[in-house]
């Protein structure tokens, strides 16, 4: 199985020349319950970064196994080009309830998109908000702004927003028009009547922001500041700017509210969803969309004014059929209130690293936690040793498995964890930690 593997296997993000190097055992997963998963040789290990930030209740949830087996004895699939489906039409309906505000009113989000995954949401968004611009006749707002160290996937428009160039910098020949700001502040000041150090950004120009709400994933787990996200809509309502919010990491109760905009009381033009959709367990997309925006592209045929977008798998029914299972589980298990418990049990174990010398910055958003690896001194190690990545790597000793940014170590784990399986998190970090930089030392 490795032989065939290293022959024939493109694994993402990943150096294949160290991955097929003779004495790399690549990791074989073959079976999950709960928080665990098993490899091929029978050892378990807590899925400390919930399977790339998408399972949200466990492995083989039966309230989703059932969901999807009983949708299996129907169809998996048909098309969503001039057709539809029951579990795509209650899917839209529900993800728009739960955008509705706290008083109960309707949400202004009324339109849902489906997709594949959080790339392909995005990719939506651009290309809805380039093309309903076209069509009110504001042709001239074409360029987007994003944010420095942003990832928003990697499809050629999503790419246009990224702002860590390793990923997406050789591609940028072929990328919508972006501008970078590192802060509100930096926003604010190039696009004000005053005098400026950098190029001025004209919101006339501008269809869209596009910003990853509280928290940076790729960019390292960076937390934005406390009152951003409602600066930003404020700043977008001035300028008659969309913005278009990525919830495919922060979606689904990972910063302790069912999304992020819920902290600061803000609703966006566009939001992406995709990751924890359907619980981890099948790839499936959604962006919700204001009336208005959708509206603009109803007319006459001949009017070319539809939406010419879309994948062959869209809304497909075993995806929707889990997504469903997922809200369910959701509204009948009590899960927020138990993401709060968690958060809370989160919180002391990482207390426990404070102090330690080659740990620095630890740091929370929810159910969400990261630190970096450092040198003794505080100064970084050169990225070019992965130091993080071997760190990862030790950690499995300890029964568990995550994946770095680089030197910084995150822990996402699914909310089925247990307090002790916290404990045992944060410890296996630490002693990876000691074993890898002990060493280097």
């Amino acid at each position: 199985m490795i032989d065939a593997e290293k022959r024939h296997s493109w694994h993402p993000f990943t150096q294949m020349r160290d991955w097929c190097a003779p004495g790399h055992e690549p990791l074989v997963l073959v079976e999950g319950e709960g928080t665990l998963l098993r490899d091929s040789e029978g050892r378990e290990y807590i899925d400390g970064n919930s399977s790339i930030w998408t399972n949200l209740h466990g492995h083989r949830h039966p309230r989703i196994n059932a969901a999807i087996r009983e949708q299996l004895d129907k169809v998996a699939h048909t098309s969503f080009l001039g057709f539809t489906n029951p579990p795509a039409i209650r899917l839209a309906e529900e993800l728009v309830a739960l955008w509705s505000h706290p008083d109960g009113s309707p949400s202004e989000l009324t339109r849902v998109f489906f997709s594949d995954d959080g790339s392909t949401a995005i990719e939506a968004a651009l290309k809805m908000a380039v093309q309903s611009r076209q069509q009110r006749g504001e042709g001239e707002r074409m360029r987007f702004i994003a944010f420095a160290n942003a990832y928003h996937g990697d499809t050629m428009g999503a790419s246009s927003l990224g702002g860590i160039s390793a990923f997406h910098g050789r591609f940028a020949a072929h990328q919508f028009p972006t501008v970078h700001v590192a802060s509100m502040d930096e926003l604010e000041a190039r696009s004000g009547a005053g005098d400026c150090n950098q190029d001025r950004i004209d919101p006339k120009e501008v269809t869209a922001v596009v910003i990853e709400p509280l928290i940076q994933g790729s960019a390292g787990m960076q937390i934005w500041p406390a009152g951003m996200l409602a600066r930003l809509r404020a700043w977008c309502d001035r300028h008659g700017v969309y913005l278009i919010v990525d919830e495919v990491m922060t979606g689904f109760g990972r910063t302790g509210t069912m999304f992020a905009c819920e902290r600061e009381g803000v609703i966006p033009d566009f939001v992406a969803l995709a990751k924890g959709l359907t619980g981890g367990y099948l790839p499936l997309a959604a962006t919700l969309v204001r009336e208005e925006i959708y509206e603009a592209f109803l007319g006459d045929y001949a009017e070319l004014k539809s939406f010419f977008y879309g994948h062959s798998y869209t809304a497909n029914q075993l995806g929707c059929a889990a997504a469903l299972a997922n809200l369910a589980i959701f509204r009948e298990e009590c899960v927020m209130d138990r993401v709060q418990e968690k958060i809370a049990q989160l919180a002391r174990s990482l207390a426990t690293l404070d102090g330690h010398p080659n740990i620095r910055n630890v740091r929370q958003c929810g159910f969400i936690a990261a630190f970096e690896v450092t040198q003794s001194s505080g100064e970084p190690f050169p990225w070019q040793e992965q130091t993080g990545a071997r760190v990862c790597v030790a950690a499995r000793k300890h029964g568990l498995l995550t994946r770095p940014i680089r030197d910084t170590i995150t822990l996402m784990p699914p909310y089925c964890v247990s307090e002790a399986q916290i404990a045992q998190c944060v410890e296996a970090l630490r002693l990876g930690v000691e074993e890898v930089v002990g060493a280097a030392e």
